[in-house]
């Protein structure tokens, strides 16, 4: 055998995300790309803003001496104070460069943060639907993971929470906006978990890390403001990436923080620094961190996100489909009008649409849409969710 069993039974149980995004490969070879219409993967068509062009063609013109050199593995200190000083400007919090590590995108800190928190056999609670590599994510780290299903509108229940938590439970990852199904998580919602994890903490003795993954911070529709977990539990730890607010996936940006008034902040930050050097990360990418450090308070054009959701949900909900608003990021979630997502799925493939079964997300019933793609692409889409829906929708 020659790779690990877990490693064997994690391939076998897939990401159905990279799944269809392969098989959607596949159909435009062989039917030509403007002939399929991939809705699969939250790969941003959009081109980064202006002001990054800006920034990148400074640095290429004006090299400065040592640029791509190594540097502090937490980062460059100017790009952390430029982090926190955006942070510090959201939450009201004295947020410093001391509270922020630059990571290769919110995965990269997402597995930093765990491998420094968890011991083995520690829970990590996950509320359904969830992006989906969360699970392998903790099993990186030897964590085990606990699903609870989300409640009404996709938010979580605070008593389902409450009575999930342990005294082996060790973190809660939230994602608001929530990748799939773009719901935003109330201010009131946030101070509930907080008050139900302290409560847990006092009773069991144990910290309960609240970990808030927010690469969709920043795409939040119909002038809604985003609320920040950090005002809520002080073990909070935000993991974030530049992928989706300013179009760069594929240069592995982000940064990791935690709260400033955390006890142990520094014991932890240590651990987070000396982690994301073993995990072989060493360093977020060198260029992007100087790039990205002036671009804090800029984000691609909300507003074209906006309108390719209002016309994307407009057209679902007039052939019939059952599906919640999204107030954020750039996904909908809509239920399959057959109780087999799976079949729905591959009924959409007839009509060379790809969409993800919602039971990849630990939600079945359901499937998820990326609009993050151009207008023509919407607009095939629609053809063959048309004519799928008339077969299944009386």
């Amino acid at each position: 055998m020659s790779i690990a069993a877990r490693i064997r039974q994690s391939l076998e149980e897939g990401s159905m995300i990279r799944k269809m995004f392969e098989e959607g490969t596949a159909l435009k070879q062989r039917y030509g790309a403007g002939n399929v219409f991939d809705l699969s993967l939250g790969n941003p068509v959009m081109e980064p803003p202006p002001e990054f062009q800006q920034e990148l063609g400074k640095l290429v013109q004006n090299p400065t001496h040592g640029t791509h050199r190594y540097m502090p593995n937490a980062g460059y200190t100017e790009t952390r104070a430029a982090v926190a000083e955006q942070l510090a400007q959201e939450t009201g919090l004295n947020i410093t460069a001391q509270d922020v590590m630059m990571t290769c995108g919110a995965a990269g800190a997402l597995n930093v943060a765990l491998k420094t928190i968890l011991n083995p056999g520690e829970e990590v609670i996950l509320f359904a639907p969830y992006f989906v590599e969360y699970r392998f994510y903790i099993a990186n780290h030897g964590g085990v993971v606990k699903v609870l299903p989300a409640g009404k509108h996709f938010l979580p229940e605070p008593d389902t929470l409450e009575a999930a938590i342990t005294p082996k439970t060790r973190a809660l990852i939230i994602n608001s906006p929530n990748n799939p199904t773009g719901v935003v998580y109330p201010a009131s919602l946030l101070h509930q978990i907080g008050e139900i994890l302290r409560s847990k903490e006092a009773r069991y003795g144990t910290e309960i890390f609240l970990i808030s993954d927010e690469p969709y911070r920043k795409i939040i529709y119909d002038g809604l403001s985003y609320p920040s977990p950090l005002l809520h539990h002080t073990r909070t730890i935000i993991v974030n990436s530049h992928s989706k607010d300013l179009a760069l996936p594929g240069e592995r940006i982000g940064y990791l923080a935690i709260h400033p008034e955390y006890e142990q902040r520094q014991e932890i930050m240590d651990g987070f620094i000396f982690c994301n050097r073993i995990l072989g990360y060493v360093n977020a990418p060198a260029l992007m961190q100087h790039v990205v450090r002036r671009l804090q308070s800029v984000t691609v054009s909300v507003a074209e996100y906006q309108q390719k959701r209002d016309f994307l949900y407009d057209r679902l909900i007039k052939m019939g489909y059952s599906v919640i608003k999204p107030q954020g990021a750039f996904y909908m979630f809509p239920e399959t009008p057959c109780e087999d997502d799976l079949a729905f799925i591959n009924e959409l493939k007839q009509w060379k649409v790809l969409a993800v079964p919602g039971g990849g997300f630990g939600t079945p019933g359901y499937f998820r849409i990326a609009y993050c793609v151009d207008d023509r692409t919407i607009e095939g889409a629609l053809r063959g969710l048309g004519k799928v829906a008339r077969k299944f929708i009386p």
